[in-house]
């Protein structure tokens, strides 16, 4: 668990990179052999595309570092549970471990609103861990909102 915390803080630190940018603060990093891939941070606003979350970024980003869309034998780490769009995108990407920090009760479909994890129409499952430094994670989205609101 305390590696988990490592990473997290990491992710954690591409969210507020993501928050200082305008963008709604989800960091995410990959990490393969205790090595980190890649990381990244939400950038829909700036790309003007829906599709730019934290975990899409993460996934085109390790990629391209690692020359195959194959993430295999790797753990994603996300400050906040992953939507469909991103969850599916994780296990196309055959992304063996999700960890996220924060709940998210309106999209989170790693059990929050719906868990996906243990669908039988994917080929590829990957175990799911979450609420790793939650408390920090929801914090920093409350605050966002709150400001925005």
């Amino acid at each position: 668990m305390n590696e988990d915390k490592k990473w997290m803080e990491i992710a954690i630190q591409e969210a507020i990179i993501a928050e200082k940018e305008g963008e709604v603060p989800v960091g995410a990093i990959l990490v393969r052999d205790n090595i980190l891939i890649a990381k990244a941070h939400n950038q829909p606003i700036a790309n003007n595309d829906a599709t730019a979350h934290a975990e899409i970024q993460l996934i085109r980003e390790a990629g391209s570092r690692l020359g195959n869309y194959r993430l295999t034998n790797t753990s994603l780490y996300v400050t906040l549970e992953p939507c469909a769009m991103c969850f599916g995108a994780m296990i196309h990407a055959r992304v063996s471990r999700i960890v996220y920090g924060a709940s998210d009760s309106k999209t989170g479909v790693c059990g929050s609103r719906k868990d996906f994890s243990n669908l039988d129409c994917f080929k590829h499952r990957a175990t799911v861990n979450g609420g790793v430094l939650k408390k920090e994670c929801s914090q920093m989205l409350s605050n966002f909102f709150k400001i925005r609101r």
